[in-house]
């Protein structure tokens, strides 16, 4: 039971991260109609960013909260200059740019910080546990990071459901032309939800340096799955991406730490290990396909406009 405990807190650990990454994927393609393969490069500045920024003030704290701001101005400035063109474009067309943007963004990092893997040391007070229970320690870190995707979280559906601004950025999404035409400048306002976007994926990286090397093309994989998530919610829905993405990851994390030892009931232990490590690195995939089989929208879709 500890341990079923602790792999749950892990998976929503990574459930929470997951959607810090696919909200803003879901934000840029549900309210903009942009496909961005660049966006697990975001993650990845972030994180680097946030290495830079530690190192110089010697303080993990105030790098971290200096690395946002430098990923929301680098979003911007990605949409300003290069995004935007491409609204009116085809989605391959979009597909060609942002993968082209993915690539130079990994070979900027080469040039700048190197090809040799960096990492983030935590404080003091971070590398300590906490006993969620009586006898039941669990990283003070992981448990941060769990109420950091939380706070986020509510913090998004409240600005998008409950504001001003989210109202603009409800109808931008809805009709750019009738926005524009009653006064709202749409193209200030989707480089904001561009930067938005590209500084939640740089909070994800931010968040994920301590616990994993910070490289070039860190940022591809994790891309990947944050699109499973955007799809298994529903494309433009924030709820769906948080629901889709604690699926995922509690899913992952359980297949992953159980599977194997389910499996030996039946095979022997080295087959059951490979096994295991093969299922659980499939099963979120099988979750999509059986998913947008019975609901091809997604979870929860955006209603028509």
């Amino acid at each position: 039971m500890i341990l079923a405990l602790e792999q749950i807190l892990n998976g929503a650990q990574l459930g929470l991260m997951l959607f810090l990454l696919a909200a803003g994927l879901t934000l840029v393609f549900g309210i903009m109609n942009l496909v961005n393969l660049a966006h697990g490069s975001l993650y990845m500045m972030g994180a680097y960013f946030a290495v830079t920024l530690i190192d110089w003030t010697g303080s993990f704290v105030l790098g971290a909260l200096l690395a946002l701001p430098a990923v929301l101005l680098l979003g911007i400035a990605v949409e300003v200059i290069c995004l935007r063109r491409l609204y009116a474009r085809s989605h391959l067309d979009q597909l060609l740019a942002t993968f082209g943007l993915l690539l130079f963004f990994n070979d900027l990092v080469l040039v700048i910080w190197g090809k040799a893997g960096r990492t983030i040391a935590l404080p003091g007070w971070l590398r300590t546990s906490v006993e969620i229970l009586p006898g039941v320690p669990y990283s003070a870190y992981r448990l941060l990071v769990i109420a950091a995707g939380l706070v986020v979280a509510l913090g998004l559906w409240f600005t998008i459901s409950r504001t001003r601004i989210g109202m603009r950025i409800r109808a931008g999404a809805s009709d750019r032309e009738i926005t524009g035409a009653l006064g709202i400048d749409v193209a200030s306002l989707f480089s904001l939800v561009f930067g938005v976007g590209a500084m939640l994926a740089g909070l994800a990286g931010i968040l994920n340096a301590p616990i994993l090397t910070v490289q070039s093309g860190m940022g591809e994989r994790i891309l990947v799955i944050a699109l499973v998530v955007t799809v298994l919610g529903g494309i433009g829905s924030v709820r769906g991406a948080f629901v889709a993405a604690l699926s995922i990851g509690l899913l992952d994390t359980l297949a992953r730490a159980f599977l194997p030892d389910l499996l030996k009931v039946v095979l022997p232990a080295s087959a059951a290990q490979t096994a295991g490590a093969a299922a659980g690195s499939m099963i979120i995939y099988l979750l999509m396909v059986i998913t947008l089989a019975v609901r091809p929208q997604g979870l929860f879709p955006v209603r028509a406009r």
